[in-house]
């Protein structure tokens, strides 16, 4: 591998990282709450060792090659670096002196996991709130970006699975270019966010919670402003709009461009959108009957907090509106399972995925099928295309590390003094990147009481659940570093 080429890729990314944190630091100074120290100290270590990798290893002729090890090795110590300097400014304003907690902190924000280690919120200044927020909307738009024209590039299963549904490798973006296709998708995901902005304003929030929560919405990460997430604006019109946008967050930003453009039989024609809402239709109706079974609210409100969680949760966004941990045992079974699913291929959501589970689905049908007709020639598709073998078996290999993941992870948590809900609902919203759980772990409570240890492997959880699995998991091999 060319280390050379990798220090000066880290090197250009933390310098950009530096950059960002301009918007906070100017928060810092705007509110004078003290916290403008510790951004600037964060700026000047990132701005330095960026600035050191990127002259020192710049290529003399300007262009750079790598190889698939090498685009895995960058993937993943870029998320790492991202999250290792992210948590400064926790650790120097003393928010979080503990560098476990910072860095789990930081690197749920990175990874739009939502998780959080801190107990009081609302006392925060201004300027920490801000890079909290941030950092999802920087990590949402990161995944969409690595997802369509990064993970295709190196192979990896999960995103090429574009290729089940749309024609070739080239195809697959919106432009040939990844630069390009970059560049349009950073326009897709400022446009919906200013959209979002000026409508969260519209309902009486005010400019600092709009910005903040519109961040944490469309990067489908969850960090709020307070500790009482959205349930503290006590407003039927903000649940709306932040409900709708966790919606389209949770959309292939592909799609979005498509339907940006006219293209409207591309959009509606496909077949993980209408999977992605008929499992939310079908959640909202199951969720919205049980809680008026039980009489927990009046009226409509049943119908507005089962839709408000039901879309935070499979889009992994983990906003919350009310305890879903006090909730009848089918509604909290639902959501649960909801965990598992996660948003579409493509969006900022985390977890398995539509697609994944839709071809899944389609594949055992296809087996119980054969078993009633054996001498029956059956393709698995996808649409109108066909899903080859080597697709759905990268498809589930994906599920199978997903769930042996969640697994021994769980195990390791209960061996850790955790009871098996805790830990199991700690480890299924970490690894899926939703943020709040069940048990210890509820919407009313924060992972500031898990284990040391716990908190690194839920920390690992966070990021090979970000970036698919395959990605780090590929790392531990020992023929990844051989010649």
């Amino acid at each position: 591998m060319n280390r050379k080429n990798i220090l000066y890729i880290l090197g250009s990314l933390l310098f950009f990282l530096g950059l960002t944190m301009i918007l906070p630091l100017a928060c810092s100074l705007y509110y004078q709450e003290g916290d403008t120290g510790a951004f600037l100290y964060s700026m000047a270590a990132a701005f330095c060792i960026g600035a050191l990798f990127y002259f020192l290893f710049k290529p003399a002729d300007g262009t750079i090659s790598l190889t698939h090890k090498e685009g895995f090795l960058i993937v993943t110590l870029g998320w790492l670096l991202a999250a290792l300097f992210g948590s400064f400014p926790y650790m120097i304003q003393g928010v979080l002196p503990s560098f476990t907690d910072a860095f789990f902190e930081s690197i749920s924000g990175f990874t739009t996991t939502g998780a959080t280690v801190i107990t009081q919120i609302d006392g925060l200044p201004h300027g920490i709130l801000l890079w909290r927020s941030l950092t999802q909307w920087l990590g949402g738009m990161g995944i969409i970006i690595l997802s369509i024209a990064i993970l295709p590039l190196l192979g990896v299963g999960g995103m090429q699975l574009y290729k089940a549904e749309l024609p070739s490798p080239v195809k697959d973006k919106i432009t040939p270019r990844i630069a390009e296709t970059a560049r349009t998708l950073w326009i897709v995901y400022i446009i919906i966010s200013i959209v979002e902005f000026i409508m969260l304003m519209a309902g009486g929030m005010n400019l600092f919670d709009s910005l903040c929560h519109t961040f944490t919405t469309m990067a489908t990460g969850g960090f709020s402003t307070s500790d009482a997430s959205i349930a503290h604006f006590h407003s039927a019109y903000i649940d709306g709009v932040i409900t709708c946008f966790m919606l389209i967050a949770g959309i292939n930003f592909t799609l979005h461009y498509s339907l940006a453009t006219g293209n409207f039989r591309i959009f509606f024609g496909n077949s993980e959108l209408r999977f992605y809402l008929a499992i939310i239709l079908a959640a909202v109706i199951v969720i919205t009957i049980t809680l008026k079974q039980h009489a927990l609210y009046e009226g409509e409100e049943s119908l507005r907090y089962a839709s408000f969680q039901v879309v935070s949760i499979i889009t992994t966004t983990g906003f919350t509106t009310a305890n879903f941990d006090s909730w009848p045992s089918l509604a909290k079974i639902i959501l649960l399972l909801l965990m598992f699913v996660g948003g579409s291929a493509g969006s900022t959501g985390g977890s398995i995925k539509c697609l994944r589970i839709l071809l899944i689905l389609k594949h055992s049908y296809q087996e119980l099928f054969r078993l009633v007709h054996p001498h029956a020639v059956t393709t698995v598709k996808l649409g109108k295309r066909i899903v080859y073998p080597e697709t759905m078996a990268s498809v589930w290999g994906f599920f199978l590390l997903y769930l042996m993941m969640t697994i021994g992870a769980s195990i390791i948590l209960t061996l850790l003094g955790l009871d098996m809900m805790t830990a199991f609902s700690s480890v299924a919203a970490t690894i899926g990147n939703v943020g709040p759980g069940f048990g210890a772990v509820n919407p009313l409570s924060t992972y500031s009481e898990i284990p040391f240890l716990g908190k690194w492997v839920l920390s690992f959880c966070m990021l090979a659940g970000r970036l698919e699995i395959y990605t780090v998991l590929i790392l531990l091999l020992p023929e990844f570093w051989k010649k």
